[in-house]
């Protein structure tokens, strides 16, 4: 005689499906803050002095610095029994530098970011 034993078999389905969980809201604030822009202004004076010489060269002077003094010298011939340079005068360019710092009222922008998050429970009562 034969004996029979059913034979059962489980199987398993897994599935996903979507469950809200709350909410976020991203909102950005704008706020305008005046603050003092610094900065630092040069300026540069050139003073330009005639210094007379009246000498009799032998060949025309180059152009030259002294310090922050650049010398140029301006020549003519003159005639008398024969022809001779004389240095007529000397062009003394003076640079002078300054600098001063100043304050400018600037407008500037900042922006916040502000973040809510909700449940689901909040959003059934709203």
């Amino acid at each position: 005689m034969e004996t029979r034993i059913p034979v059962a078999e489980e199987r398993v389905t897994v599935e996903k499906r979507r469950v809200p969980t709350g909410q976020v809201r991203v909102e950005t604030r704008t706020e305008i803050v005046e603050e003092l822009a610094e900065a630092e202004l040069e300026t540069t004076d050139v003073e330009i002095v005639r210094v007379p010489i009246d000498r009799e060269i032998e060949a025309a002077p180059e152009i030259r610095t002294e310090g922050d003094v650049t010398i140029i010298p301006v020549v003519e011939e003159r005639i008398v029994i024969t022809r001779r340079l004389v240095l007529k005068e000397e062009v003394h360019v003076c640079t002078r530098r300054s600098s001063e710092t100043v304050h400018i009222p600037v407008s500037l922008r900042r922006q916040q970011a502000v973040v809510t998050r909700t449940t689901p429970e909040e959003q059934d009562d709203g």
